[in-house]
């Protein structure tokens, strides 16, 4: 197995931990977070450092996911993200078993899809993205980088969803339908006409809160 180490040691973590696991690919070799945390326990692995001090742990571990959680905004993993590309570290998809991801689609570095989630023939997922339990991305879909699909969020043929978007769970993105970057659909919403405003969106029929 590849050594590997998390970058963020809350809850989504803890589901990232389980995910790894299952595929048998990576050995996790800790955990990176904040320094009052270090010698603390994620399951059954440690926080052995802070996210400044990657560069020292390179040389024998050159793979990394962030695991650090998004819902109001993807600025923290996206920094996270730059500074492990920076040192020339590795970033690699990970894809639960138990997900269904079909030949013809695309997903990119730093990504991570969950168990049962489906990625259907023709879609393309972006940079650091979070495709959570159960998510449906439906055929020729894009999802732009540093998104986090939300558990049982389904996301219709050919809908585009914008960079650094949330899509709650159980939502539903109709298809042919654009969303604009940096926004928020909250939980069981629905999206049946393009969003060309960023901000916070709630609701069926949807409306803007923020």
């Amino acid at each position: 197995m590849k050594p590997i180490i998390l970058i963020g040691g809350g809850g989504h973590c803890i589901s990232c931990i389980d995910v790894i696991e299952q595929t048998g690919l990576y050995q996790i070799i800790g955990i990176l977070d904040l320094p009052e945390k270090l010698g603390e326990k994620v399951l059954n692995y440690s926080i052995i450092g802070t996210d400044d001090e990657l560069e020292r742990f390179l040389p024998d571990c050159p793979n990394f996911l962030i695991t650090v959680g998004q819902i109001k905004s993807s600025a923290l993993r996206e920094r996270l993200f730059q500074k492990v590309k920076k040192i020339g570290g590795n970033l690699p998809v990970i894809i639960s078993p138990i997900a269904y991801v079909s030949k013809y689609a695309h997903i990119e570095e730093g990504t991570i899809v969950m168990h049962h989630s489906l990625i259907n023939a023709g879609a393309i997922i972006g940079k650091g993205c979070i495709i959570n339990n159960k998510a449906l991305i439906e055929h020729e879909a894009v999802i732009g980088n540093f998104c986090h699909i939300s558990t049982a969020a389904i996301v219709n043929g050919q809908a585009n969803i914008g960079v650094s978007c949330f899509i709650g769970s159980n939502s539903v993105i109709a298809n042919n339908t654009n969303v604009v970057a940096n926004t928020i659909i909250s939980a069981g919403s629905q999206v049946l006409k393009n969003i060309e405003n960023p901000g916070i969106y709630i609701g069926l029929p949807l409306q803007k809160i923020k």
